[in-house]
């Protein structure tokens, strides 16, 4: 198998799991490192000594001169899709993490960009690996739970002034985007691959005690209909004290019920459907760790490996450029549809 070498942009928390990755896989390399910041960039020269470093990603590309076969994109939200053009532009295939960036509109030039240069698009939603949702989304697509009657989504985390620090981007609306953006779209993505497209969104936003903190809600009810059939909701909140309490997916069906559940929707907690015996699922990894307070699962190393996979041609792409889109278009929808 071919190996492929990775530019990180955007070398913050996830940005040096990134580099990390690329820097250990046996089929990747790390060529560079691109931030506006000093210290990172510094930071980076400490970590990766042969690895050149850049303060913008124009001085990237000048230099690279297409040496390099992937960028990865960890920057604000704000910056992802700009990036990205410009990356697929100048003959780079992209990783973006998510979300892929703040409006369908972004995304659609994103994937121009993409059609344009004949470069692939991979938008990081890693959750997607975890076998919890690999479990629920077998049961949904083989029949096995029946027709979808109702769903339940929540989402109860903390985000206080350990995350929302002075010198960081989270909070501002034009860079961060908002709660659901930034905190939540892995679950709209896992709600989106297994039960699909929504319609007829009613939502409810509230501010409860990040007003000093953030340009945006902290809280929200969202219900809806799914496209093939059935009633949903989303709960969210970054307002629980202290630490993350749940996020879980409830589904109702024709023949049972079931939830899949914990702090990082990493277990099953509840499974009764007519003829079914739950099987033994692999152990879900852990959340990622950033110190005062926790994050999805980590499990960003398979998003490197299908990219190397796919560049191969050994597989297909786990989360598409469109399908990014679409989470995002989805989110969009549920700020635009807000019940006053």
């Amino acid at each position: 198998m071919n190996s492929y070498s990775f530019a990180v942009c955007g070398f913050g928390r996830i940005g040096k799991r990134h580099a990390r990755i690329s820097s250990d896989y046996d089929y990747s390399s790390l060529t560079a490192v691109i931030d506006v910041n000093t210290d990172r960039r510094s930071e980076s020269s400490d970590l990766y000594a042969d690895t050149p470093v850049f303060d913008h990603i124009e001085a990237f590309i000048e230099h690279d001169q297409n040496k390099t076969d992937v960028v990865t994109i960890a920057t604000p939200n704000g910056l992802h899709a700009e990036i990205a053009v410009k990356c697929l532009n100048a003959g780079y295939h992209v990783v973006i993490e998510k979300p892929m960036a703040l409006s369908k509109a972004d995304c659609e030039k994103v994937i121009f960009a993409s059609e344009e240069a004949n470069k692939q698009v991979f938008v990081v939603k890693q959750n997607r690996y975890s076998p919890t949702s690999k479990w629920l989304k077998e049961i949904v697509d083989s029949g096995t739970i029946g027709d979808i009657y109702q769903v339940q989504v929540n989402c109860f985390w903390n985000r206080n002034d350990r995350y929302y620090t002075a010198d960081s981007w989270h909070g501002n609306l034009e860079l961060d985007g908002g709660t659901l953006f930034t905190q939540f779209s892995h679950f709209v993505d896992i709600m989106y691959w297994v039960f699909g497209d929504i319609e007829d969104i009613h939502s409810v936003f509230e501010d409860f005690n990040h007003d000093k903190l953030t340009d945006f809600e902290d809280s929200g009810i969202v219900q809806f209909k799914f496209k093939k059939g059935g009633m949903g909701s989303l709960n969210f909140s970054t307002s629980c004290w202290n630490q993350n309490l749940e996020s879980s997916i409830t589904l109702i069906g024709s023949k049972g019920s079931c939830k899949v559940g914990g702090q990082y929707m990493n277990e099953v907690v509840y499974c009764h459907i007519e003829g079914y015996e739950m099987p033994e699922l692999e152990e879900t990894n852990p959340p990622n760790d950033y110190g005062p307070y926790k994050g999805s699962a980590a499990n960003h190393h398979y998003v490197f490996e299908n990219v190397v996979s796919v560049l191969n041609g050994k597989s297909e792409i786990t989360a598409n450029a469109h399908e990014g889109m679409k989470v995002v278009d989805i989110i969009e929808r549920m700020y635009k549809f807000r019940v006053l």
